[in-house]
């Protein structure tokens, strides 16, 4: 699948959550949403992007946007880097990777010649209506969190 296009609507999902109990797209009609694809929880550069988003959790909050980290780890898995990190944002869990797939950032990725399948790091912003305002694709960790909360100012 191909990344939704901006003005298109959001595909809603509903995955569980760290802490348990679920999180659904549609629940969160009326602010912007912000979900970011990373590959995997307690690697260098995602680390680093769960740190930086949540750095700037209070200033999301206060624009009225909710930030939702999404891997195909699991809810446990969130758990334990939460814990370990003191993240702050919301963690979504997408084992079964339909979402992911959804999304269109469930791709096939390659290193040193092989190939494999993976999330491809990528931002949505979904505005208050549901639908697609902005995409981050192939995402650069480095001040991004800060690109992403300016958007979300903007919108």
């Amino acid at each position: 699948m191909a990344l939704p296009g901006i003005g298109q609507e959001a595909p809603d999902f509903e995955l569980p959550r760290d802490g348990g109990g679920t999180i659904r797209l549609s629940d969160l009609r009326g602010k912007p949403v912000v979900l970011y694809f990373y590959p995997k929880d307690d690697t260098s550069g995602c680390t680093k992007e769960a740190l930086d988003f949540s750095a700037l959790k209070p200033e999301f909050d206060e624009a009225g946007a909710v930030v939702i980290g999404i891997s195909p780890d699991s809810a446990k898995s969130h758990d334990k880097f939460k814990a370990k990190h003191g993240l702050s944002i919301e963690l979504a869990s997408d084992e079964g990777k339909s979402m992911l797939e959804a999304y269109g950032v469930w791709v096939e990725k390659s290193m040193y010649g092989r190939k494999y399948m993976g999330v491809e790091r990528t931002t949505m912003l979904i505005d208050a209506e549901g639908k697609v305002a902005q995409v981050w694709p192939k995402v650069k960790v480095a001040g991004h969190a800060e690109d992403v909360l300016a958007a979300v100012k903007a919108l």
